[in-house]
Order: structure tokens, then sequence, then C-alpha cells
């Protein structure tokens, strides 16, 4: 098997040891399809650089979150989550602290829906360092955004992919470099250090901030009962028996808005309502991916 070979200087003995990358991993949490999208791109194109055997791993629904992750020395991880209100979802967080990077090398990607991604990147960062992995590149790549068909529509688009395959080809060579540079520091990213700053809170027009965590789709008579709702939560949170009804959290994800074939899932809170439209109109900008390597 092809392996490329590297030298990293581990952080808890400060020994030069060889790590033998046999392997890249993309890992991702993704509702809506987007993380899953960049986070592929990415990691195939590291395997394809670097001539080393490819696998993914899908953490998006209940079941899969069930077993720890183990990685080992010989493994590259590119590991992507979305962006939500500004940081990584904090559903994710409890699982995210039993996977076990063992000295893996790692690459955190946020896929943020064309507003900004705030201090995701950098906690996502600190999440893997803290689980063992050895950060050296990141990114944040716009997908199009969970409450909206508009705002970042079709996104990551052909050129959000030239620009991931791009990123790919860095990430390979920056691994070439620090065979001549063993001492190995996190890669820097934009963000605000340890403590991060409070998750982004939408405000109704008045200013005043919104709590939308008690918010609920709607499905209208369009329902056929086809049950793909159910599948697709995240949070294994509709109930089979009554697709109308929820047993659990819902994170506003948008995958049971957008992947229902009739179209049947839908919103009518008037403070979510205010908030999606107001990000349609004021975000009409292009938001661009930004790489650290």
């Amino acid at each position: 098997m092809a392996y490329w070979a590297l030298q990293l200087k581990d952080k808890s003995w400060g020994e030069t040891r060889i790590v033998n990358v046999k392997k890249v991993w993309a890992v991702y949490f993704s509702a809506t399809g987007t993380t899953e999208k960049v986070v592929t791109r990415v990691a195939e194109g590291v395997a394809d650089e670097l001539g080393v055997a490819y696998e993914s791993i899908d953490f998006t629904l209940p079941a899969a979150r069930e077993a720890v992750l183990n990685f080992s020395a010989d493994d590259l991880v590119v590991f992507g989550t979305p962006v939500y209100a500004g940081r990584v979802p904090n559903v994710l967080l409890k699982y995210l602290e039993t996977i076990r990077g063992n000295g893996a090398v790692a690459v955190p990607v946020v896929v943020f829906g064309n507003r900004s991604y705030d201090d995701s990147l950098i906690e996502l960062r600190d999440i893997l360092e803290k689980d063992g992995f050895h950060t050296i590149a990141a990114g944040a790549f716009v997908g199009e955004h969970s409450f909206s068909c508009v705002l970042g529509k079709g996104r990551p688009d052909d050129a959000d992919m030239v620009v991931a395959y791009d990123f790919a080809k860095r990430v390979a060579t920056k691994l070439g470099a620090i065979a001549d540079s063993p001492a190995l520091s996190p890669v820097t990213v934009k963000g605000t250090p340890y403590p991060y700053r409070g998750y982004y809170r939408p405000r109704d027009p008045q200013g005043n901030p919104v709590d939308m965590r008690k918010i609920r789709p709607l499905t209208s008579d369009a329902c056929n009962d086809c049950k793909t709702c159910v599948e697709v939560c995240p949070m294994g949170s509709i109930s089979y028996d009554d697709v109308r009804e929820y047993t659990g959290i819902c994170v506003r994800c948008g995958a049971c808005v957008k992947k229902c074939p009739q179209q049947a899932k839908y919103y009518d809170d008037e403070a979510y309502l205010y908030h999606k439209r107001e990000l349609e109109e004021g975000l009409t900008r292009r938001a661009e991916p930004e790489l650290f390597v």
C-alpha cells in the first residue's frame, strides 16, 4: 500500500517520530449534504495527491454516533461540521469529545450559510487538538443556508469545488514541507481564542434578541407519510407513528424541509420568517471560502 512519510513532533513526549500516512478519511456531520460535499472533495483530493487509500465516515444520524471513532498516527482526517449560530453545533460537543485522534493528522473544515463562520473554525480546531489530532490546515466553506433556498443557493457550487480541490493540493504540499520542520503547532485560524464568543442570536424588528430553540417545522396536508423526514432527522426527533410530532430537540438543520419529496415541511413562526427574510435581503454578496495552510 502506498503511504506518505512525514515527521511530527509528538506533543506529549516532545520527540520526533515518523508517521506514515496510509489513509485519508472524510469525517462529517451533514444534515443537508453541503458539508459532506466539501469534506469529501477535499479528502478525495488529498488522497489522490498522496496516492493513498480513502474512506468516509458520516456521523449525521444518531445511530452513527453510538460508536467511538478511533484513528491512528497513520491517518489524515478531513473533519467537517456545519456552522450553527457561529459555532460548532452544540448538540455535537459531547460526541466530539469521545473521538480519539491518537496522533493522526487532521484538517478541520466548517461550512457556513453565507453569513459568517464566527468562532466555529477555531472551536473545531481546538476540539480536534484536544482529541489527540495534529491540525495542519483548516478551511471555512460556504453552503446553502439551512433556513433558506436563496441564501447561498446551490452552494457549494462548481467554483467552490475548484477551491476545495486546490486546497487539497495545498494540504498535500504542506505534508511534504512538514518533513523539513518536524515541530508542529496547531494551524493558525481566524476566531476568538477560548473563551469563544457567544452563539449568534437573531433579533426582532425592534432589535430584541429572539430565542428560536422551541421553533419546529410544521407539516402540511401535502404530506403522504413517506417517512423521509423521520429517516433524515439527525436528532432522531420526528415520530415514526406521526410525522407531525417531535419527540426530541430540533436544531433547525433544514434536513426535513429540504429533503421532503412533497415539500410538506414548512415554518410559520413570525420571528423565524423575519430572520430568514433579513438574512436573504441583507446578505446578497457572495461570501468566499477562507483557507489556512
